[in-house]
């Protein structure tokens, strides 16, 4: 998967175009294998933010000025929202770079992979409500995946879904989750 991720060029994209006033943000999709399987690592925000409350979503957020880079951000928010201890990630590259709707972000996907299971995981509940580690097998059944036609903006725009056990995945980090499998699957 790190030859793949670092084969391709990364695109820029999203529901609207960038207009280079977006702010610029960063996550981590965090891969690791549990017993024959690999799962993601994601979190349902908490309710009282203002922007994507209650949205699963890869750990992240927007770049402080102390952030020398936007992996550093990625790293940063993570040790922040859930506690996880970011030296143990090997970072294999990037997928496209995301514009988020609501909240006008430009958002860079980082691709890690952790060991094995993480461990001593604590949602900071200021930022997030539970963390959520899904199969991909789960996330790559029939029932999981689903695709609707909105209109954004005057245009038809194809908005994905994961529905999981007690959680629905949509919005950019539906989409970024899609290119992420997507890789994976055809590799």
């Amino acid at each position: 998967m790190r030859t793949a991720l670092d084969c391709r060029p990364q695109a820029t994209w999203g529901d609207i175009p960038p207009t280079g006033e977006e702010r610029r943000s960063a996550v981590f999709a965090l891969l690791y294998p549990d017993h024959g399987d690999v799962f993601v690592l994601l979190i349902r925000r908490a309710r009282h933010l203002r922007s994507h409350s209650w949205e699963v979503a890869f750990p992240g957020g927007g770049q402080e000025p102390g952030d020398a880079t936007l992996l550093e951000t990625a790293q940063r928010e993570t040790r922040e929202e859930i506690g996880l201890d970011t030296g143990q990630v090997d970072i294999i590259g990037q997928l496209d770079r995301y514009v988020t709707v609501g909240s006008r972000s430009l958002v860079h996907p980082f691709v890690g992979i952790l060991p094995g299971p993480p461990t001593g995981l604590v949602p900071d509940p200021a930022e997030v409500e539970r963390i959520l580690l899904v199969s991909t097998a789960e996330l790559l059944s029939d029932e999981a995946w689903r695709e609707e036609i909105w209109a954004i903006n005057g245009a038809d725009r194809a908005i994905t879904f994961f529905e999981l056990h007690g959680d629905t995945v949509w919005g950019a980090t539906a989409a970024m989750l899609r290119q992420l499998l997507t890789i994976a699957t055809t590799l």
